[in-house]
Order: C-alpha cells, then sequence, then structure tokens
C-alpha cells in the first residue's frame, strides 16, 4: 500500500503525529531531571510514578470514548486539553503549576492513541495493515530520535517559547482532523452506542468481557513479560552499561582516538536502536509480512531476549551493538504485528476499547520493570539478563496456546 493510495484521514495525522510526536520528545526526556531538581530526587521519584497510573485509566476511558462517541471526537478532545496544559505549562508560575499541567498532558496524549489506533483499523485492509502501522511507528520513532537532540538546547535555553509553540502545534493538528478528517466508526456502530447510556459502570463492563476473553488475556499476559524485557532498555541495560562499560576506544585514525564508555556509551547504544527503528521498520515489515502473526510474534520474543542476555558477556562497545542489533530486529518485528494481531482480532464495535486494554501490557510492564534494578543488588549481570531471557522465552510459549484458542469462525484472519 503506496502513500499515494491512502486515505486523507491517514495522511493528516501522520504528518500530524510526526510533528507533534518530536516536539513531545523535545521537553518529555527532560522532566525527571527538571523535576528532580524542583523537588528533590525521592519527591520527584514518587510524583513521576503517578502520571503512568493516571494514564493506563486514561488509556481505558478513550478506546470507550472512541467506541461510544467516535474516533474523531476522541481525538479532538485529546487536542484541546493538551493545547490547554500545554498553555498552562508555558506561562506556569511554579514547578507545582508544572507538574500538574505535565499530568495533564499525559491523560490527554494516553487518550488520544486507543482512537488513532483504531482509525487505522478502519481504513486499512488486513494485508495492508502491518505496513500503514509500521509507517506510522517509523515516524514516532523519527521525533524520539530527533526532539531529544532539538529539546536538548531548547528546553534548557528556551523552555517558554518550545511550550507556546506546542500549544499552537497542538491547536494546528486539531484544526487539521475538525476540518479534513472524517469520522471512521461505522454508523450502525454509533447508531447502536447513541442508544446507551454513559456511564462509567457501562464502561467497566465493557472491559471486564474483554478480560474474560482467554485469548486476550492471554495475549496481555505474554505482552506483559516482554514488555518487562523492553523497558529495560533505559533501566538495567543503562545501569548495566554505565557501570561496565568502561572508557574504550569507538574509533582511532593513526594517532587520533575516539572513546567512549559508560554513560556515553549507552548513548551511543540508545543512539543506534533509534536510527535502525526509523531506517529498518518498513523493509524488516515487509520482509516478514508474509509470516503468520503467531511466528512473527515468537521469533520478536526470542531474538529481544537473546539480544539482551548476550550483553551479559562482553563490555566491549563493538559487541554490544551487535547484541543490540539483535534486540532491535526483534522489536522491528514485533511492534506492527502487535497492533495489527488486535484490530484484526477484535470486534468492530469493540476495536477503540480492545485498543485502549491491550495498551495495559506496557503500562503493567512499566511498572514491574524497575524490579531489575533492585534484584542487581543481589545478582551478577548473567543473573539478571538471564531472568530477562526467560520472561521473553515463557512469553514466546505463551502465543502457541493463545493462537490455538482462536476459534476458526470467529478471527480466522488472526491465526497462523
Amino acid at each position: 500500500m503506496v502513500w499515494r493510495t491512502w486515505d486523507l484521514n491517514l495522511k493528516v495525522r501522520l504528518v500530524g503525529e510526526l510533528i507533534t510526536h518530536t516536539f513531545f520528545w523535545m521537553y518529555f526526556p527532560f522532566m525527571a531531571l527538571y523535576f528532580s531538581d524542583s523537588f528533590g530526587k525521592d519527591i520527584a521519584g514518587i510524583m513521576l510514578m503517578v502520571p503512568p497510573l493516571l494514564g493506563m485509566m486514561s488509556n481505558l476511558f478513550g478506546g470507550y470514548l472512541a467506541d461510544k462517541v467516535g474516533r474523531k471526537p476522541t481525538m479532538l478532545l485529546s487536542l484541546c486539553t493538551s493545547s490547554v496544559m500545554f498553555a498552562i505549562f508555558a506561562f506556569s508560575p511554579s514547578p507545582v503549576v508544572d507538574y500538574f499541567a505535565f499530568i495533564g498532558i499525559g491523560i490527554a496524549s494516553s487518550l488520544y492513541w486507543p482512537a488513532s489506533s483504531a482509525m487505522v483499523a478502519d481504513l486499512t485492509t488486513e494485508e495492508d495493515r502491518r505496513v500503514v502501522f509500521a509507517t506510522f511507528y517509523t515516524a514516532m520513532n523519527m521525533g524520539v530520535v530527533a526532539g531529544p537532540v532539538l529539546g536538548s538546547f531548547f528546553f534548557v535555553n528556551y523552555r517558554f517559547e518550545l511550550l507556546l509553540i506546542c500549544t499552537i502545534v497542538e491547536l494546528i493538528f486539531a484544526a487539521s482532523i475538525f476540518f479534513l478528517i472524517k469520522e471512521t466508526l461505522p454508523a450502525t456502530v454509533r447508531a447502536e452506542r447513541s442508544k446507551e447510556r454513559f456511564s462509567i459502570t457501562q464502561q467497566f463492563k465493557g472491559y471486564a468481557v474483554i478480560f474474560r476473553d482467554k485469548v486476550f488475556a492471554l495475549y496481555i499476559g505474554a505482552g506483559v513479560l516482554v514488555a518487562i524485557a523492553f523497558m529495560q532498555l533505559d533501566m538495567y541495560m543503562a545501569l548495566y552499561v554505565k557501570e561496565h562499560v568502561h572508557d574504550q576506544p569507538l574509533m582511532w585514525w593513526g594517532d587520533w582516538t575516539f572513546t567512549v564508555g559508560g554513560t556515553s556509551a549507552f548513548g551511543w547504544l540508545m543512539g543506534l536502536n533509534g536510527l535502525l527503528v526509523v531506517l529498518f521498520t518498513l523493509p524488516v515489515t515487509k520482509w516478514f509480512q508474509h509470516w503468520s502473526d503467531r511466528n512473527s510474534l515468537v521469533i520478536s520474543s526470542v531474538l529481544y531476549g537473546f539480544g539482551m542476555f548476550l550483553m551479559a558477556f562482553t563490555t566491549n562497545i563493538w559487541l554490544l551493538f551487535g547484541c543490540m542489533v539483535i534486540l532491535t530486529l526483534g522489536e522491528l518485528i514485533r511492534t506492527p504485528v502487535a497492533q495489527s494481531f488486535i484490530s484484526k482480532y477484535s470486534p468492530e464495535d469493540a476495536r477503540g476499547q480492545y485498543m485502549g486494554a491491550s495498551s495495559l501490557q506496557f503500562s503493567i510492564g512499566r511498572f514491574i520493570a524497575p524490579m531489575s534494578i533492585s534484584i542487581s543488588q543481589w545478582l551478577s549481570p548473567v543473573g539478571v539478563f538471564g531472568i530477562i531471557l526467560a520472561l521473553t522465552l515463557i512469553s514466546a510459549y505463551l502465543y502457541i496456546p493463545l493462537f490455538r484458542l482462536i476459534p476458526e469462525d470467529g478471527h480466522d484472519s488472526a491465526h497462523s
């Protein structure tokens, strides 16, 4: 599916999400440092546990709204809310107000993504879906790569101006969605949902039905395990590289040597990960598009686990680059397949809720992942990386019975 043939909805949102995501990453990586300086490390650590919790609930609510009132109104609500919060952040008189604005931006962002993913699924065929999701993933990661580099200058030196531009960018994107994008929630579903009374109880009942679905519960369980491993990139792996990878030559020419070690080595590894994601998400998706969902998810978990595990046996920066290539390949195979699988498996009238519920695997994984730092006080790197490998192998194993449970008549397209 080439760009020229895409629906206008997808084109507008791809450009908008690339720009807004880049601006998001121009300030987000610096918030932990900013709050640590403002409130102290202990208090900042507790404060930063709140946004993911609220984001989890907001994600579920966003999925419910996307199915009840539509994808477009949910995205507009999100963007208008984040515009207001960025404006409050820009004109804030104190770090306390900054913190509440930061929470508001996180809640608004979490509202947006289930509706966004559901709209992609609404507008694409099963054959094209992986490639379209991969394109959106590439755009997001272009923001992840470019944002922090730009933010290291603009957030530090021109914070007010940066946050003001973020406000304007969010408003322009909201206007683009209002004028250019059409609703994609099927009219029959919208008519049916409009008869239902809006209530939190109804929302929880909808999610209770989803989580009683054995296939989906297995999918979330396997996803949590692999998400814990994914989160180690900036947790235990960061700690391991900082403590064990000492200064060593990365490049040399005659008497000239460029050395890296510790934090700088970690920066280079993360830079490689971001570069590989931007350059190879689409090619890898196309190479593996004929693989079944099951085989893709299994091999991605195994590659990610072994890529991490092999790091325990070397402190050589070039060998660590090799490990990063292996685990990034696992990431690139998994991401579009996981998004495509949920869009195929979910019923049309509950697609937003399934997308919202699917995000729980990352939220839960993010909560559990920091335990690796505590465990590292008692175990050697081989032990910690061995646990990470074990989690990914269990995840890979769970995907096998998961696909056996999928009924032939219900969601046969997801069956491998």
